[in-house]
């Protein structure tokens, strides 16, 4: 099965050999792709809707791998038990359901050694969620398909110590993509300054009290983007 960019990038991350879960499997192209290339034994594709569960199943049976993966309707994870699988792909949705996922899968969080994310939106909270609960970054990659720039993460989990709260810009960008001078991340910093800029100069011609508190908000964000590039800088 050919893969896009992104969800190629998504399988790679995941570790070889793993019985995986793939939560809002949707056509089920990951399970497929990663069982046909031999890198996981056995996987279990997971939708809390029935209509791209059905459709999952249909491009299941039509690559004859029904006795391979599993189909299974659960909302989030809550259908899956422990020791079913050790890794869980959670793609292809916002950052707050993510969090949501997560949280409702506690009862998991020690058996499954490694968790695939790709967070569509709402970067900062994800990251922020998992350095409050011990979860540590294994690998982690931006990627741009189609003009859009994506995230993926491998993260593991370590027991729970006190964490010190990390600068606002690390979650926002990633403490791995900052020491790594990502170049994705460097293109996308300067076209996000670009963008703000372009707005903060129409703003100022506006002098409502809304425009006032955006103004101080994109000037926010504009620091931010400072700081990630001075990072940057200074491990290069």
């Amino acid at each position: 099965m050919k893969l896009s960019k992104r969800l190629e990038t998504i399988a790679s991350f995941v570790p070889e050999g793993s019985t995986v879960a793939d939560i809002g499997t949707d056509h089920g192209y990951i399970p497929i792709y990663l069982v046909q290339e031999n890198k996981v034994k056995h996987a279990i594709a997971m939708d809390v809707r029935k209509g791209p569960l059905f459709r999952a199943q249909t491009h299941i049976k039509e690559a004859g791998l029904e006795d391979r993966i599993e189909v299974r309707l659960s909302d989030g994870l809550l259908k899956l038990e422990k020791g079913e699988a050790d890794c869980v792909v959670i793609a292809g949705m916002g950052g707050e359901l993510m969090i949501h996922i997560l949280e409702e899968g506690r009862h998991l969080w020690d058996s499954i050694s490694s968790w695939v994310l790709s967070p569509q939106s709402d970067v900062y909270k994800v990251r922020k969620f998992l350095h409050q609960e011990s979860f540590f970054m294994e690998q982690e990659c931006m990627m741009k398909e189609d003009g859009k720039y994506y995230l993926v993460m491998r993260v593991g989990r370590i027991e729970k110590k006190e964490e010190k709260e990390l600068p606002d810009f690390h979650y926002r960008y990633g403490v791995h993509l900052l020491k790594n001078g990502d170049p994705l991340l460097t293109e996308y910093l300067e076209k996000e300054k670009e963008q703000i800029e372009r707005i903060l100069k129409d703003l100022h011609s506006g002098n409502t009290e809304s425009a006032k508190q955006r103004i101080i908000e994109l000037n926010m964000e504009l620091e931010w983007i400072r700081e990630a590039q001075d990072a940057m800088q200074r491990t290069h």
